[in-house]
Formats: structure tokens, C-alpha cells, sequence
């Protein structure tokens, strides 16, 4: 089929072709206009101190700004923000989640949240509400976790200290490897003593010194013994103080963060207004409308297709023409 015949096809269907994109584009025009008045409001958000390259914070590198946008965009639509939310507004999470909208502006930290509803008094109330719940869900609970790390980190070293005081309790002697290292230093002073006094003659001197060192050789060898198990506790106690600093660090860090995110110093909320019919209009009805003309070429094809189907499927008249007798015609003949 060529182009002219497409064209004459389309020319005897044209009340299709018309017709369709007219009742949707009517249809969609009378649910605009006669449906409740709107109202919008935005909230903007801009939180630079929480994006960058500073130490501690979340979001960092080259996609640090768009990982804070679909982030702050997730918490907002996650289930536990939308359920507080609509505790404190009174809203229903399903027409919060339809009302909701997170735009970046541009390639920056920034963002806008939007919020459409039919009661004007709701949107600045659920703008509010939904911007610090999302900050909270996504900063307040950092604290919240590097607390529990910190309490977690903090139990561990009283362990390992109240571990280390029933050893030395049990074995009755505090500080075993200090003691074990000064008698070794008082060992090793002894024995200079008593190279000393052999060299002068001192046979008291030598006999006094040998049986001091014999008491402190007798004292490591009852520590040795007991060396490695204090000190693995000991190292069990040092593991658990860094552990303890570290998490110290970071509970601080998110701190800064969470006091980063107060809502009244990087929110603002913009004023209320009614959203525009005709820009409603305009942005419902060119689609629509498109998507009717889509459905009319489809319905002329549907129906050229059955059309020639059926003028396929119907016999053709055959015509057959009255025989005349020869005679006939011989008489006729001059």
C-alpha cells in the first residue's frame, strides 16, 4: 500500500481519526476543570556543611550531591518518615506519597520538595514535617547508631578491666608484668654486684648477693608462667580502649552532622499558592490528547483490515451471457 492509498483510507476514515482525540482530549479537559481547586507549596532544602569532602562527613567524592538528593528523596517516601508524617499532620501516607515531589536544583547539593493537596491549610504543615522527618531519618539516626557503639565499645573495656582485676585477684599479685620487669632489671643489677664484689674479695658481699639472687630469679619463675594469660587480657583491654576512641570519634562526628541538618537553619518554606488549570490543563491535555490520535490510527487500521476481510470473504457475481440458437442467426442472414 502506498502513500496515496494510506492518505484515502485515512480521508474516508477521518471521523476516526478526529473524532477520538477530541472525546479524549473533552474528557480529560472536563476532569481538569471540574475537579477541586489545588494548592502547592515548596520547601527548599540546602545543607552544604553536609556534602563535600570534610572529615566525617556522609556523603563524600564526586557524586557525594546527587547520593544526598536520591537519599533525602528515599527517606522521604520510606514508609517509617511517611508514617510519622502523617502522625503529625493527620494525612494519609498514600496521599502524601501521591502529593510528594523531590527535584535537585541543578547538579548542586540543593533540592526543592513540592507538595500538592486540595486543602491549602495541610501543604505548608506537611512540607514542614516532611522536611525534618527525612533530615532526622537520615542524620539523627547516626547518632543514635555511633551511641550504641559507643555504649557497645564502653561495655567491652569494663569487661576487659573487671577480667584483669578477678586474675590478679585470683593469683594475688597486681601488676605482674611491671613487677616481673623490675625484678628482672633488680636481677640483672645483682649480678653486676656480685661481679664486683668477687673482683674485690668481698665473700660476704658475693654471699649476699647470690642469695638475693636467687629470691628473684625464684620470683620469675612464678611469674613467667602466668605472664601470657594477663597479658592477653591486657591487649583484650587496649583493643577495646581504641575500639572505645574510635567510636568516640565517630559519635562526635555525627553529632556535627545531626547539628549540620537542624531543619531551621537549612529549610525554608515557601509560600502556598493555587496550582494553575490552565498549566494543568495544558500539561494533562496535550498528552492525552496525543494518545487519542495514537488510538484513532489504530482504530482506522482495525477497521480497513476487516474492511477488506469482509470484501474478500463475499463471492463474486458471476454474469453469463444468453446463448442463441444457430438457426437463428442463419435466418437472420440476408
Amino acid at each position: 500500500m502506498e502513500i496515496v492509498d494510506y492518505l484515502r483510507v485515512a480521508r474516508r476514515r477521518l471521523w476516526v481519526l478526529v473524532g477520538v482525540p477530541v472525546l479524549a482530549t473533552g474528557a480529560a479537559a472536563a476532569i481538569v476543570l471540574f475537579a477541586p481547586q489545588q494548592f502547592s507549596g515548596t520547601a527548599y532544602v540546602a545543607a552544604p556543611a553536609l556534602v563535600g569532602g570534610a572529615a566525617g562527613t556522609q556523603y563524600t567524592g564526586t557524586q557525594a550531591a546527587n547520593q544526598f538528593v536520591a537519599a533525602f528523596g528515599a527517606a522521604v517516601t520510606s514508609p517509617r518518615v511517611l508514617a510519622d508524617v502523617a502522625a503529625d499532620t493527620g494525612v494519609a501516607p498514600e496521599r502524601l506519597r501521591d502529593g510528594l515531589a523531590i527535584t535537585q536544583v541543578g547538579a548542586s547539593s540543593q533540592l526543592e520538595v513540592t507538595y500538592t493537596a486540595g486543602d491549602r491549610g495541610k501543604v505548608a504543615p506537611v512540607l514542614t514535617a516532611t522536611t525534618t522527618r527525612a533530615l532526622a531519618f537520615l542524620f539523627s539516626s547516626q547518632v543514635g547508631i555511633a551511641t550504641g557503639e559507643v555504649d557497645a565499645a564502653s561495655a567491652d573495656v569494663t569487661a576487659a578491666t573487671r577480667a584483669i582485676g578477678e586474675w590478679e585477684k585470683a593469683n594475688k599479685v597486681s601488676q605482674p608484668d611491671r613487677i616481673y620487669q623490675a625484678t628482672l632489671g633488680e636481677l640483672t643489677s645483682l649480678r653486676q654486684q656480685q661481679l664486683s664484689m668477687q673482683a674485690v674479695g668481698n665473700g660476704r658481699g658475693v654471699d649476699a648477693a647470690a642469695t638475693a639472687i636467687t629470691a628473684a630469679q625464684r620470683k620469675l619463675d612464678e611469674l613467667g608462667p602466668k605472664l601470657p594469660d594477663y597479658q592477653a587480657l591486657l591487649a583484650q583491654r587496649d583493643a577495646a580502649t581504641n575500639a572505645l576512641s574510635q567510636a568516640r570519634e565517630g559519635l562526635q562526628a555525627a553529632r556535627a552532622q545531626a547539628q549540620a541538618a537542624d531543619p531551621k537553619q537549612v529549610t525554608s518554606i515557601g509560600e502556598v499558592h493555587e496550582v494553575s488549570r490552565m498549566t494543568e490543563l495544558v500539561r494533562t491535555a496535550l498528552p492525552v490528547g496525543g494518545a487519542g490520535l495514537l488510538l484513532g490510527v489504530l482504530l482506522v487500521g482495525v477497521l480497513e483490515l476487516l474492511s477488506r476481510g469482509r470484501a474478500a470473504a463475499r463471492p463474486a457475481a458471476t454474469t453469463v451471457a444468453p446463448s442463441v440458437p444457430a438457426q437463428a442467426v442463419t435466418a437472420a442472414l440476408p
